[in-house]
């Protein structure tokens, strides 16, 4: 019999060399599934069951979210102002303290207290302390999971943001909802499955990095509505395009595109332009209903604080990302707050007015999309994600006033649905929240 060589070895020789290391693995891999294991029913024991290394297997725990809902707080909610009861801040107002901090004004090693402006009371089966800046969202307080440990690698907002979006404080990277649409894919390929809602103030500071694709194609990038009542324009093709004509157009451009790319493959910005002109066209279809909140009934339009002025913007923005879910789209992240200072949850000057105008306007809205998703069953399979970029310190930043700085060493955010185990708190900050310690 003639020994047969492969590459100058023996196979013999070859199967020893290559069996071992990474490169073992992966052949293990390709043996298995050519079925060259399937005769090898234990493993070299002689008595455990032979299992491929590689192999699928089941996670700890079963996944449940599907989607993704992310109320983005643009600016840094103040931790112990909302959601991090600090009991022993009350009484401590004014009086100077040694305290480590960080923010926009650079280190400092004592301050201010400035004690929460407003009263904390108990919600839910749970017994979360709450403030009363969000008296509807504490009715839901047994849905939530708290984590109170969060810390951000920055105390600058475009940086923090970045981090926050994308995991890294340096742009060029992928944000969370790219990750997820090109990790799990689009359930309707009739709609974005990815969706950004900005402020009708404006956009937050880093602008379209937030929800950029970073390095990976940018058909991944997010797909961006407008605030108001029509988040979409252009949904209707003028008259001249009607029936056929507009499908002819579109595929004679795809056609030149697509000679146009086939020499510039590495070019992933004109092959996510291919892509979009076809989810425009497909959105036709689909987009002007699912975009269409008036067919909710007036009690639902209620429940998401439509007939208050108040909350109406962001209330039509959370029954959106409701809507958008319900059909398939993957990822959608709503902003509250814009534009700089005031118009964002930056409170320097006065928390009063600065969180008093925030949180009046997203407490009853994120109440009620998170109501709505379980009276319709979609809380279980839809994750809401609530925070900012960092949180606040528990001094002043300036002589006078009740305004905060930045503080990225401990901060809240919060989760709901999608398999979260409502009602919990996770981690903790020091007696007056300035850092985290658990």
């Amino acid at each position: 019999m003639t020994i047969q060589n492969f590459c100058g070895r023996t196979r013999r020789e070859m199967l020893w060399q290559t069996g071992s290391g990474f490169a073992g693995l992966a052949l293990t891999a390709l043996m298995d599934r050519d079925g060259f294991l399937n005769n090898q029913a234990v493993a070299a024991d002689g008595v455990t069951e032979f299992r491929n290394p590689l192999a699928p297997k089941e996670p700890h725990f079963a996944p449940k979210a599907k989607n993704v809902i992310f109320l983005y707080m643009y600016g840094g909610p103040s931790q112990v102002d909302t959601f991090d009861y600090k009991p022993s801040m009350y009484g401590m107002d004014g009086k100077t303290m040694e305290v480590k901090t960080f923010g926009r004004g650079g280190h400092r090693n004592q301050g201010r207290i400035v004690e929460p402006r407003w009263k904390f009371k108990q919600y839910g089966e749970c017994g979360k302390w709450i403030s009363d800046l969000f008296p509807h969202l504490g009715t839901c307080a047994d849905d939530i999971a708290f984590v109170h440990s969060m810390t951000a690698d920055s105390p600058i907002h475009g940086s923090a943001m970045l981090m926050m979006n994308s995991g890294r404080i340096l742009s060029g990277h992928p944000c969370i909802g790219s990750w997820a649409n090109y990790g799990l894919g689009s359930v309707n390929e009739d709609l974005p499955g990815f969706v950004v809602m900005l402020d009708p103030r404006g956009g937050p500071i880093s602008g379209s990095k937030n929800w950029s694709s970073g390095y990976m194609p940018a058909t991944y990038q997010a797909t961006v509505m407008r605030s108001g009542k029509n988040p979409i324009l252009d949904l209707t093709p003028p008259s001249e395009l009607a029936g056929d004509s507009q499908r002819r157009l579109l595929d004679t451009l795809r056609q030149y595109n697509e000679e146009h790319y086939a020499s510039r493959s590495d070019n992933s910005n004109l092959a996510a332009r291919i892509a979009s002109y076809e989810l425009a066209y497909k959105m036709q279809s689909q987009a002007p209903e699912a975009v269409d909140i008036s067919q909710e009934t007036e009690a639902t339009q209620e429940q998401y604080g439509l007939t208050d002025p108040k909350s109406e913007k962001f209330g039509r923005q959370c029954l959106l990302a409701r809507r958008l879910v319900e059909r398939g789209v993957r990822f959608v992240q709503i902003y509250s707050g814009g534009a700089h200072n005031d118009d964002n949850w930056d409170a320097h000057s006065e928390m009063e007015s600065n969180h008093n105008l925030h949180a009046g306007e997203t407490d009853k809205p994120i109440a009620g999309l998170i109501k709505d998703l379980k009276e319709r069953g979609l809380l279980k399979d839809t994750l809401i994600v609530w925070g900012g970029e960092f949180g606040r310190q528990p001094t002043a930043e300036y002589a006078t006033g009740s305004g905060r700085d930045h503080n990225s060493y401990g901060f809240t955010v919060w989760m709901a649905g999608g398999g979260t185990k409502g009602g919990t708190t996770v981690g903790a900050t020091d007696e007056i929240g300035s850092k985290a310690v658990e």
